[in-house]
Parts: C-alpha cells; sequence; structure tokens
C-alpha cells in the first residue's frame, strides 16, 4: 500500500488514507466535537491563528482543524487517489 499525503493548510499533510470525513466548521454539533477533542487532547489545530473552515476526522480519532474549504480538501484528496 502506498501512503500519499495531501496538503491541509500550511505545508501540513496527512495521509489520504487515514481520513474518515472532512466537514464544514459552521454547526454546533462540530463545536461540540472541537471541543470533545480538545478535552481528550486529540485535537490538531494547523490554522495558523486563520478561521477553521473545515474539520477532518482521522480513523485514530484525531480531529484536525484546518483554514482551507472542505471543498478544497476534497478536491486534493480525490486528485491523490
Amino acid at each position: 500500500m502506498s501512503e500519499k499525503a495531501i496538503n491541509i493548510g500550511f505545508g501540513n499533510m496527512v495521509i489520504s488514507e487515514r481520513i474518515v470525513s472532512i466537514v464544514s466548521s459552521d454547526s454546533a454539533p462540530t463545536k461540540r466535537m472541537i471541543q470533545e477533542a480538545r478535552d481528550r487532547k486529540m485535537l490538531i489545530d494547523v490554522t495558523n491563528g486563520r478561521k477553521t473552515r473545515s474539520i477532518i476526522l482521522s480513523d485514530s480519532d484525531h480531529v484536525m482543524l484546518s483554514a482551507i474549504q472542505p471543498e478544497t480538501v476534497a478536491q486534493r484528496l480525490h486528485e491523490n487517489e
């Protein structure tokens, strides 16, 4: 199996096979999910201080915050296949 990484913003990479879901950060349930991940020490913030636009969920239960639109992350993921 060849592991391919995709850029999720500011030079930060994630292995594409580890991504379970890419969601928008606008709703109250996603804000609760972020807080729960922070409490469990499973939150990875790669926004570099910018507004969170997408939340990337991994198979290891990590929650990653990105300043890139979910559609852009999904497009990069699709291009990587």
